[in-house]
């Protein structure tokens, strides 16, 4: 089964995946995508990583998450994505055009949709408000719609988190 699971900032999105991850009965592999840019990026990463069970294994992967999904799927186990949107910051920091966004962002779900095993994806909802001023900020908005809406398509389920509380939206 595929899972996306959308929601703002401190939502309980992720806890709401790990919680998933955990009752999911298969072997986690948790890849997470943030790069620690600041203390507290640093602090937040530490905060994620000692609420993880010691049992699932953890995997840093900012920037190839594809080939990391390809190469980490297994029938036998749930692989955790947190967080799609901190992989696309990370994608757009090496300034792609459009082009090879859209190429990415379609390996990506080709990635998902092929993978065997369960595949939960956490991302942030970020385009419930105005449209940001500057040019980066409404690119990394529309990318991430972009990317929310072809994976919403081709997933099982889809769920938005808010207040801790999880909405089913499809599936």
């Amino acid at each position: 089964m595929k899972h996306l699971i959308l929601g703002g900032v401190r939502s309980g999105k992720s806890a709401y995946a790990e919680d998933l991850a955990q009752r999911s009965g298969l072997e986690v592999c948790y890849i997470a995508t943030a790069q620690a840019w600041d203390d507290e990026m640093r602090q937040r990463i530490e905060l994620h990583q000692q609420r993880r069970p010691s049992a699932w294994r953890g995997i840093e992967e900012p920037l190839a998450l594809a080939e990391r999904l390809t190469a980490e799927a297994a029938s036998h186990r749930c692989l955790l994505v947190d967080c799609l949107t901190l992989w696309l910051t990370n994608q757009l920091m090496n300034q792609p055009s459009p082009t090879a966004m859209a190429q990415l962002r379609q390996q990506l779900v080709a990635a998902v949709v092929n993978a065997p095993g369960q595949i939960i994806l956490v991302s942030n909802e970020t385009s419930l408000g105005v449209v940001p001023m500057g040019e980066l900020s409404r690119r990394f908005c529309d990318e991430a719609g972009r990317l929310h809406q072809a994976l919403a398509a081709e997933c099982d389920r889809v769920s938005l988190v808010i207040a801790g509380l999880a909405q089913q939206l499809k599936g």
